[in-house]
Order: C-alpha cells, then structure tokens, then sequence
C-alpha cells in the first residue's frame, strides 16, 4: 500500500526552510559514516563563536548493508515513492564503499565544523534551535547480539528493522506503529526528535567509533536535548571540531531494543565557546558531557557496566552542586536521593550512558 505523505514537507537537500545563514548539508565531503572526526580531520566549515548553523543529518536506518544498503528499494518495501526519498542518503549509501561494517559503526556524522577561538580546557556550548523532520517515517531496529535483550530478541533467525510512521492527529503530529504486523489497530507516542550524536574531535589521528561515547561526547543519545536545550562538552583540541549525526524522532530512555525512532532531521545548532575561568565558575572541572534544559542541569556518567555509570553520574552531580552552588557534598548526597531523578541514557552503545536531572528551580532562592 502506497505510504501517504502529501500532509509532510520533504526537505532534500538544499529545498524548504533553512533558518541558518550558514548551512551544512550532508555530502560524501562533509559526512563520517561509521567514524568520529579527530584531530588531523579537516573542517567542512570554519565559523566564529556564537554562530548558528543549520544542518542536514541524515539518519543511518534505512541505509545499511543488512537492509540493502539501497534506501529507495528498502522504503518502497514499506509504501514510500522515491520523491519522498531523501537523495543524500541515496547518493551516501552508494558513494563510501570503503566502509567495514564489521569494523566501523553504522552512523552517519554531519561536520565537522572548526568553531574559531575554542582551545583545549575550553567548553563547547552547542544549543539546539530547530529540530525539523526531513521526511514522514523513521525505523526502529533490533539486531541479533544487540540491545538489552540479546539472545531472546529478535524472535526469528533475521534482524528486525520496524517502520514507524508519522501521524497528523487533533493534538498533534505523533509516532505510530501497529499493534500487530500488518494490522489496523495503532499506538500513538509524542515525537521528541534530537540528537543522539553531538561532539567534539579527540586528540591524536585515530578517529573514534562511531558507537560508544565518550567525554568527547558522540552517542550519548539523552532525549532532553530537544529544541532549547544545550550541551557543553569539553574542547579536546583547536577548534573544538564539532559533528552532530543520529537524528531521531523519538526515543524512551533506555533505547533497549537497539535503535528508538530513527529518522532524519534538519537541525539548527548554535555555537559558543565557554572559557575555561568561566566554566570552572559555572560547573567545576567537567571531565564529561553536561547537559542543560530550561528546567534541569543534566550531568552524566558512562561506562561499558551499568552500575559505574550510575555511581560515575552521582559524583559528576555532586561535584556540579559543589561548584556551581557551593553546596557542601555530603548536603548535596542527601539532596540527589532526595529530589534528583538518575535516569538510563541508553543500555545498547557498548558503553552505557546515565544522566541525572536537577532541577534549577531548587536552587532559585
């Protein structure tokens, strides 16, 4: 049956809103499939601090090898016309035969961009403006060995890869997927989209995969960094060299069945650089990832076992209470098991990844 997207703009490249004077789009020259950039990487763009930049990333379901590496044919599988079919992903999945699936991760990593004036003890302040699907559809997979459920799921010999649809409902636009294979009975479920990939370059000529993450940030995959949220990430080396890639329409924490609702998105990012003096004063010595929303401070905490990155988070918070409020650490203990929610990040990226939630309002007074 055909797949209906006359309600959905589709933004190929360079068509329909782009709200950045400053644009990136995602070509065979400007992304890293399976890959973080490092530092001898050249820059796709060279931009001064507070720049905003708008940017196509292009999600990695749809494209691999174990669904065809043609996402024409495979979104056909599922109803989709070509036109409705975004030609960078096309011209990606058909230009990097280099890639070893065997060896290198499955992402697709829009930049990286040079942010003139970061230097190493600096952060990178990257805040999300605009989050705008290119297309009506993502996919949600499940592969043997992988996510948390390996060797019970999936049930058959094959790798699953769900199609899930866009929606237009009274409330608003929504997620769906059918109750049963095929069937006529839906769940719906809000679209949250983010970035499950936002970095900065590490040292040294080796680029990193693309999978685990890291204090250089890369798959962290924390589904508060919707639009008006920032993530500030320790400079590793001249020019910060940041990337951004794994768009999703929607993930629950945890992301257990391997992939959550993935789908291409256009984002606009803005780009500041924190001091070190200024970033000591705001947070402390960060040794990773912090995340900020209008409502919370997120730090975070990872590690390859569950229960190191949970006790990684609880010290990474009570050492940003420390700095930012002076709060003595043992008040600030008794404070995190009080009123600070530590939530799973993700338990599928070979490292695990926690963040916890406080809640800036508390410390108003």
């Amino acid at each position: 049956m055909p797949f209906d997207v006359m309600p959905f703009d589709i933004l190929q490249p360079g068509t329909g809103p782009i709200r950045a004077a400053q644009y990136l789009p995602a070509t065979p020259a400007t992304v890293l499939w399976g890959r973080l950039p490092c530092a001898t990487d050249a820059p796709a763009l060279v931009i001064d601090a507070g720049t905003e930049v708008t940017i196509d990333t292009i999600s990695h379901e749809g494209v691999l090898e174990d669904q065809g590496r043609d996402p024409v044919a495979f979104f056909a599988g599922h109803g989709v016309d070509r036109a409705a079919v975004l030609d960078d992903a096309v011209l990606l999945a058909a230009s990097n035969p280099s890639r070893d699936p065997g060896v290198d991760g499955p992402h697709l990593v829009t930049g990286p961009i040079h942010v003139r004036g970061a230097r190493p003890g600096d952060l990178l302040k990257m805040t999300v403006l605009e989050a705008t699907p290119r297309v009506p559809y993502g996919v949600i997979s499940n592969r043997h060995g992988r996510g948390a459920l390996p060797g019970e799921y999936p049930l058959g010999e094959g790798n699953v890869s769900v199609f899930a649809a866009l929606e237009d409902t009274e409330t608003g636009r929504v997620g769906t997927l059918p109750l049963v294979p095929g069937g006529a009975r839906s769940v719906h479920f809000p679209l949250r989209p983010f970035l499950g990939i936002m970095g900065v370059a590490v040292a040294g000529e080796s680029r990193p995969h693309s999978v685990p993450p890291g204090a250089h940030g890369g798959n962290i995959d924390i589904n508060l960094l919707t639009v008006g949220s920032a993530l500030y990430l320790p400079v590793q080396v001249d020019g910060a060299l940041a990337y951004v890639g794994d768009p999703h329409f929607a993930q629950g924490d945890g992301e257990v069945a391997l992939t959550a609702m993935e789908a291409s998105l256009r984002v606009t990012i803005r780009f500041d650089v924190v001091s070190r003096a200024d970033a000591i004063a705001a947070f402390g010595e960060l040794a990773g990832p912090l995340a900020e929303t209008t409502e919370f401070l997120v730090p975070t905490g990872m590690d390859a076992d569950l229960d190191e990155a949970v006790r990684k988070c609880v010290r990474a918070a009570i050492d940003l209470l420390a700095a930012r409020y002076g709060m003595d650490r043992t008040l600030a203990y008794a404070y995190l098991s009080a009123a600070t929610d530590f939530n799973i990040s993700q338990v599928v990226d070979l490292v695990a990844g926690v963040h916890a939630r406080i809640r800036v309002a508390d410390f108003d007074a």
